[in-house]
């Protein structure tokens, strides 16, 4: 799980409920099902409007993924430079073919990894792999992101959605100013209620969904290209040494890999 996320989920959501406690002891105010759809529903149908409903629906279930620890972090990124020296000790020894008994276990679950591995045994030269693998990472990148862009518009949908609440519920409160007073409090309530839930579901779960899909997304495609140029070096048939040296220029200099440490 992604403590740092759930606790600023928390937190935030927390702080607003203890606002309304420590203002109102009337805590059902703050409960109106016909604000709630307004906000929610709205949104969704935009969104179904704009964009694909198989691309709608993944962006809701990345939503749910941001609660969980990211599969790529500083020690993966090392990991990895240690992973292609390895390799190259492969190569060097018994040349490309010897990639393929090496990175059989890691390309299982590696779709992109076994794509570039396949490209290095094919005998490509290191320019050609990084061509290939250079469209492969930045067109995943792309399909990658459009979830993230549903997610912002999502975010900007809701307070507009919001605002529609709000229109709804002062017409309603004018129609009802040569009647009953106490139906003033109806529309009132549907005007205010409509404009907080779109704010919150913009600012407290929308966009911050958004930048952390977009975050996650960005460091995947730092490491694949770290991965294209150790796979480029592969192919090259650099030294270990060296390709050492050539990837941990994509690292904090307190992560970077020591092939003297390595066991072999």
């Amino acid at each position: 799980m992604s403590i740092a996320t759930i606790v600023g989920l928390l937190v935030s959501v927390g702080l607003v409920i203890g606002s309304i406690m420590l203002s109102t002891d009337n805590y059902l105010l703050f409960l109106h099902l016909a604000s709630f759809a307004m906000v929610v529903g709205g949104t969704l149908g935009a969104t179904f409007i704009s964009y694909e409903p198989r691309y709608v629906i993944l962006s809701l279930k990345l939503v749910m993924k941001i609660l969980y620890a990211p599969e790529i972090g500083r020690d993966m990124l090392k990991a990895e430079v240690g992973r292609l020296i390895r390799w190259a000790y492969a190569v060097q020894k018994n040349g490309p073919v010897a990639l393929e008994a090496e990175s059989k276990k890691a390309v299982r679950s590696d779709k992109f990894l076994k794509f570039g591995v396949d490209c290095v045994i094919s005998g490509y030269t290191g320019d050609e792999v990084r061509e290939i693998m250079g469209n492969f990472v930045e067109n995943t990148y792309g399909r990658n992101m459009a979830p993230v862009n549903i997610m912002k518009d999502m975010a900007a949908s809701a307070p507009a959605f919001g605002m529609v609440g709000t229109l709804v519920g002062l017409i309603i409160m004018l129609d009802n100013m040569g009647g009953d007073p106490s139906e003033l409090g109806k529309g009132l309530a549907v005007a205010m209620l409509t404009t907080l839930y779109g704010v919150l579901f913009s600012r407290v779960l929308f966009m911050p969904a958004a930048s952390k899909m977009a975050q996650r997304e960005s460091i995947l495609r730092f490491r694949n290209y770290i991965v294209v140029e150790g796979l480029v070096l592969l192919a090259e048939k650099k030294s270990p040494r060296y390709i050492q040296d050539r990837l941990n220029g994509f690292l904090d200099p307190s992560i970077h890999f020591n092939i003297d440490k390595m066991k072999r």
